[in-house]
């Protein structure tokens, strides 16, 4: 497919001559009498680069390119600036407002098609590597919330796995300690000695790799094994 140059130039006889070439360089191309109508004509279109004149009614040269650059879509998008002043200060102007080229008239055709050739090539390298960059920073993203995911399932099944390995009087005994109470505490509201209760306790060390109560206390609460 073609890529597409939007001409700008209130010239009906430059726009054609411009047009003429560059179709014939194997281009499609898009004309605008100007700055005004090209503006609607990039939005609509979004060529691959505008070629504009600068003095232009309704909006000329600079303000097009400033209004262009004004859009994110459009910052990239590459403008080569065609105008009969030649004076330095015109030409910085022109460049702080955003353009990629000067070229002053009058300009041989040729010379046109070789500075269109070079900005839509550096342009396309351009823009793959943008969207090398922002597909790796999706692929990245994805794989983030991927391992998030598999985290919180492994954590799920953990703790589904963990619950279900606890009989229902450690479940008991595990309840009551997170509220503190000593064994003999425990042992009078579950009707258990106190060794007893002891040996729950020990169980629940071991099912859940922690060293004291202090710690399984922490890991009950972390993993959401008690309410």
């Amino acid at each position: 497919m073609p890529l597409t140059i939007l001409v700008v130039d209130d010239d009906l006889g430059t726009r054609l001559s411009i047009s003429d070439y560059l179709e014939l360089s194997g281009y499609s191309v898009i004309t605008a009498n100007d700055g005004q109508e090209a503006l609607t004509m990039v939005v609509d279109y979004h060529p691959d680069l505008i070629v504009t004149d600068i003095v232009m009614p309704r909006m000329n040269g600079y303000e097009l390119v400033r209004r262009v650059r004004q859009q994110p879509a459009f910052r990239l998008l590459p403008v080569i600036l065609l105008t009969a002043r030649t004076k330095t200060q015109e030409r910085i102007l022109g460049y702080q407002s955003g353009c990629d080229l000067y070229l002053p008239k009058p300009f041989e055709l040729e010379e046109l098609a070789a500075a269109i050739r070079n900005l839509l090539e550096r342009s396309q390298i351009i823009q793959s590597e943008y969207r090398f960059s922002h597909r790796e920073n999706l692929d990245n993203s994805t794989q983030t919330k991927s391992v998030e995911a598999q985290s919180a399932q492994f954590s799920h099944i953990h703790k589904s796995e963990l619950l279900s390995s606890l009989t229902t009087r450690e479940q008991e005994v595990l309840e009551l300690l997170t509220h503190g109470l000593s064994n003999a505490d425990m042992g009078h509201q579950l009707h258990l000695s106190p060794r007893t209760v002891e040996k729950y306790v020990s169980s629940l060390l071991r099912k859940t790799t922690t060293s004291n109560r202090a710690e399984l206390v922490r890991f009950a609460i972390k993993h959401g094994l008690v309410e």
